[in-house]
């Protein structure tokens, strides 16, 4: 659509009134202008100074630039030689490694689609992936071949040969990044469009999902890591302690970073000792990590700076949820020299959302940071559907060329995610303030509802914290057939109190409209967190739920 007069934006929020969008106050990212490109011609065609891409912590083991472009051939002559063609699904099934890229990289660059899973997975919910995604080939690690075995995928090992034959052993990765394409293949056309990656999005709101995300997606992400490192002005040395089958680590440090000449030194699972002798000994300058692992540098400082040399280090990025004032002083007061950077994204936003890109932003405590280049953003009320304005609280709406294409064979949950203009609901409920800062405020889709009154739990959870007696606390809804719904608190007692019930009921009464409060409570020993620090209701329903 051709805008004759240019709607009038506020400078400070990036509100624009008469289509109540929010726009990003970044310097947009450039996106490619020729429709035929795939992401790995993209990143292997930017110019850098690097030599070293990849390098393995633990062995030391290293690929320059050159040795991973040359591998990346290879490997994609060869499955294109064994017929894996544009559309064709692959998955990938293995720790963090120095080859995780190599894989991903040729089977993209063919057109063909790369669909990834948690090495931690189980057999049975790694079936549940193969029966929906449907893959004609798999890469593993010999350790992680009876995880597949009942597939009767031909498998191509990462590693060397194992002895086991009841396997369709079909070739190994080291044999085909040597091996010379002798043939001229006929490379078939991808375009920005097509299918690249194929990701299943945590199940927190319900059955796992395959997230879609074409080229244009990943080459977007790519843009918009390279802009906010402001990685153009020399090489940095990244530790990748993000698991690469997740869609940050896959777009960020098994491919996008490999764009600006930077080096990854890859840690094949997460050790704390064994990340921090990594920065010291590869003079690592980023380092990426979720709150927990923040808050246990902030409680063990002492012994972390006798121990380990983290003279080179300039950044910690955290994800996953958003860091209190306490962590963030505590850090800033222990590692001076080092920033703190936050993102916010979903699978289904290829990673990327919104960021604070300097310890100054970082310090709005609370803050999901600023809008990421060329994204756009509403904020809707969920009862009325209206888009509301600056500091007004409503689900988050994300518009921008990093939005999935949708979810795999599931148009049901597409329409329900994406709407027909391309606006994402993130089910996450949302302000954006004055200067353009969004604060996630609660998960929409966790609301308690009583008697259609809208609860956000973590409001409550807020509360009890403050409870001089309350160490930790989940809020859940618990179903009721006259109310729908009530809030319930599960509570951890800070050692030696004897706090009551009634007294935990109480004390939110006095503070909450009457439909607020809390009108179940049960005492645990802990509250069951995933690894980046977010409260798993799932679990606690279940158990509120399974004695009834």
């Amino acid at each position: 659509m051709a805008h004759n007069s240019v709607p009038a934006i506020d400078s400070r929020s990036g509100f624009c009134k008469s289509d109540s969008v929010f726009y990003s106050k970044r310097k947009p990212i450039p996106l490619p202008s020729n429709e035929s490109l795939d992401v790995t011609t993209f990143i292997s065609s930017r110019s850098h100074h690097g030599k070293i891409a990849f390098i393995d912590a633990a062995t030391g083991r290293h690929l320059t630039f050159p040795e991973v472009w040359s591998a990346v051939e290879n490997v994609s002559s060869c499955l294109s030689a064994m017929g894996i063609r544009k559309g064709h699904v692959i998955l990938l099934l293995s720790p963090n490694s120095i080859f995780f890229p190599i894989v991903c990289l040729a089977v993209v660059s063919l057109g063909a689609v790369i669909t990834t899973t948690n090495p931690l997975n189980t057999t049975r919910e790694i079936a549940k992936q193969i029966a929906d995604s449907k893959p004609v080939l798999a890469f593993t690690i010999p350790e992680l071949v009876p995880k597949i075995a009942d597939s009767n995928l031909p498998i191509i090992l990462i590693g060397e040969k194992n002895t086991s034959t009841s396997v369709k052993i079909v070739n190994t990765l080291s044999q085909m990044m040597v091996t010379k394409s002798g043939e001229s293949r006929v490379k078939e056309r991808v375009t920005l469009d097509d299918t690249a990656t194929l990701l299943y999005s945590s199940g927190t709101t319900g059955a796992s999902k395959g997230v879609i995300s074409s080229h244009r997606n990943l080459i977007a992400m790519v843009e918009t890591v390279l802009s906010r490192f402001n990685l153009e002005d020399g090489e940095q040395t990244f530790i990748c302690t993000v698991p690469m089958f997740h869609i940050y680590g896959l777009a960020a440090f098994a491919t996008g970073l490999l764009a600006s000449g930077s080096t990854i030194v890859v840690l094949s699972k997460f050790e704390m000792d064994e990340m921090l002798s990594a920065i010291g000994t590869y003079r690592a300058t980023y380092l990426p990590l979720v709150p927990p692992i923040l808050v246990a540098l902030v409680n063990g400082a002492d012994q972390v700076r006798r121990k380990y040399d983290l003279g080179t280090l300039q950044s910690v990025l955290s994800g996953g949820a958003p860091l209190s004032k306490e962590v963030i002083e505590g850090f800033v007061e222990r590692y001076p020299t080092v920033g703190i950077l936050q993102g916010y994204g979903l699978t289904e936003s290829t990673g990327i959302g919104a960021s604070t890109d300097s310890l100054e932003e970082s310090r709005r405590y609370g803050t999901a940071g600023m809008l990421s280049p060329s994204m756009e953003a509403k904020i809707v009320d969920p009862a009325s559907g209206e888009a509301l304005t600056v500091n007004r609280t409503g689900e988050l709406w994300l518009r921008g060329p990093t939005i999935m294409k949708g979810y795999f064979s599931n148009a049901e949950a597409t329409a329900s995610t994406l709407d027909s203009e391309g606006w994402l609901r993130t089910g996450d409920l949302c302000y954006i303030d004055e200067d353009g800062f969004i604060f996630v405020v609660d998960r929409l889709k966790e609301l308690i509802k009583y008697k259609g009154y809208q609860v956000p739990p973590a409001e409550l959870e807020a509360l009890l914290l403050t409870h001089p007696e309350i160490a930790d606390a989940a809020v859940i809804p618990f179903p009721d057939r006259e109310v729908g719904q009530f809030p319930m608190a599960y509570v951890v007692r800070k050692s030696g109190s004897d706090l009551s019930e009634s007294a935990v009921m109480d004390f939110v009464a006095k503070q909450v409209a009457p439909y607020k409060r809390i009108r179940r409570v049960a005492f645990v020993v802990s509250i069951p967190k995933n690894p980046s620090g977010k409260i798993l209701r799932k679990d606690l329903i279940k158990l509120a739920t399974s004695k009834l």
